[in-house]
């Protein structure tokens, strides 16, 4: 089933409010069983009753050789304040309310709390694109802003425009948007191999970033957003290699002495150390590597189990991993200093006791750790525990089909997951603060997708 949300809308209604699932709706779903069965866990959204103003966009101007672009530019930043969550966009603007003077009273009429106007200006080679913010209810502007675009034939075109809508959302709320920004994730071709392409925040241009004809996982962006790390199986064993996107030059982690596979590496916030797990070795468990000296296996956590798949905490003082040191068929996520120590279980084990939680990843602004999971293993939702209560609340963010590897977005407020429904497979977003889901790829086996920090314009 879907999630029921309800939101009251109405005529000049200034706000539009996200209820939260009721817990009749939640039995009468049939998951009020298992969620009776995770004892001291709570399910529901992560962040309840999320005021969303509406939010106007006047239609943009051009002058100078921008009139051209004009049209491009506003479908691209109406849809990244769409996808932000944080706004209810007023579609249907009267004709008669474009021109040079904004009429706050009569924007105030129609209901709208914050005004964006913008205009494109030809400059030399490239555009200007300049935005202003108005708060409507006090008829003011409040942020004004130039950004240089490129031409609609660069490659940076669209993200130069993501980074202005970014500054709109920033602006308005405090906080940062995650328009400009990318996704890494497996995609399996007819002949069964896999390898990495990336798409960007809205699902706009598709690329593939490897080619080998073989099995290629786990890719993981670097804090800077210059490099991908990955695991491949190209020369037959699965071997962890680091891409520069810049230059396209690839380097290749070295072995741990004894063998054994290469998996689920992660990057250190600081952007010099890769967190992965070796496994089938003497001496498995979860290794770091310093790739910005080129030196220095360090072995974390591991022994007759299997620890893997690690996330960082956003100080880089924490590790959130995986593991089967409970069994096999009971995978758990758990804590632990990043340099290694004791743990403690964050996803709901009992012991002797049944569960299924394993791929986690930590929030880049926070204390929250998404993970997959379930009580009886064959059917997953995505699951967000805070690190701050121990995990005794947990929240679901999915209900229907089967939903697997989410990854944070930059804002710490989205996340991207694989899903399949009946209709097949895809890639989708879920902003956790509503509850709002999205298809970024639709009818493509794809997984472990990895969302990318905010996108520089160096890059």
């Amino acid at each position: 089933m879907n999630l029921p949300l309800g939101v009251v809308q109405s005529f000049g209604l200034r706000w539009t409010v996200t209820l939260c699932v009721s817990m009749g709706l939640l039995a009468s779903s049939g998951f009020a069983q298992e969620r009776d069965s995770l004892p001291g866990v709570s399910l529901g959204l992560v962040y309840e009753n999320q005021p969303q103003p509406a939010l106007a966009i006047q239609p943009f101007t051009g002058r100078f050789g921008g009139a051209d672009l004009v049209d491009d530019v506003e479908v691209i930043v109406g849809r990244d304040l769409r996808n932000s969550d944080r706004f209810e966009v007023m579609d249907s603007i009267p004709a008669g309310l474009v021109g040079d003077v904004v009429d706050y009273t009569l924007w105030d009429r129609l209901g709208a709390v914050w005004l964006i106007t913008g205009q494109v200006e030809g400059a030399g080679e490239g555009y200007i694109l300049i935005l202003e913010l108005h708060d409507v209810v006090y008829g003011q502007s409040v942020e004004r802003g130039r950004f240089r675009i490129p031409d609609e034939a660069d490659s940076d075109f669209r993200m130069a425009v993501h980074r202005a809508s970014d500054e709109l959302v920033r602006w308005a709320t405090g906080d940062p948007g995650m328009a400009a920004s990318r996704i890494a994730f497996t995609m399996t071709d007819n002949q069964g191999n896999k390898d990495i392409y990336v798409i960007d925040s809205d699902g706009e241009n598709l690329d593939r970033i490897t080619n080998y004809r073989d099995l290629t996982l786990s890719p993981t962006w670097s804090p800077d957003g210059n490099k991908i790390a990955f695991t491949s199986y190209k020369s037959e064993l699965p071997r962890i290699y680091e891409l520069d996107l810049r230059t396209g030059k690839e380097n290749m982690l070295p072995e741990v002495r004894g063998g054994g596979d290469y998996i689920t590496p992660t990057y250190h916030p600081d952007g010099t150390t890769l967190a992965f797990a070796v496994t089938g070795n003497a001496r498995s468990g979860i290794f770091t590597y310093n790739v910005e000296r080129n030196c220095c296996l360090v072995f974390l956590s591991g022994g007759r189990w299997y620890d893997l798949s690690p996330t960082y905490s956003p100080d880089g003082q924490w590790m959130a991993f995986n593991t089967n040191r409970f069994g096999d068929a009971v995978p758990q996520v758990m804590l632990m200093p990043s340099r290694g120590g004791d743990a403690e279980t964050l996803s709901p084990y009992e012991y002797g006791g049944r569960g299924y939680f394993t791929a986690p990843d930590w929030s880049p602004v926070g204390d929250m750790v998404a993970f997959h999971g379930s009580i009886n293993r064959g059917t997953y939702h995505i699951l967000v525990a805070s690190v701050s209560n121990d995990g005794r609340r947990l929240n679901q963010l999915t209900w229907e089909g089967n939903n697997e590897d989410p990854s944070w977005a930059p804002d710490g407020r989205h996340l991207a997951f694989v899903g399949e429904r009946r209709w097949g497979f895809g890639l989708f977003v879920v902003d956790v603060a509503t509850g709002r889901l999205r298809p970024l790829l639709a009818g493509r086996r794809v997984g472990l997708p990895d969302w990318s920090p905010a996108l520089s314009a160096e890059r």
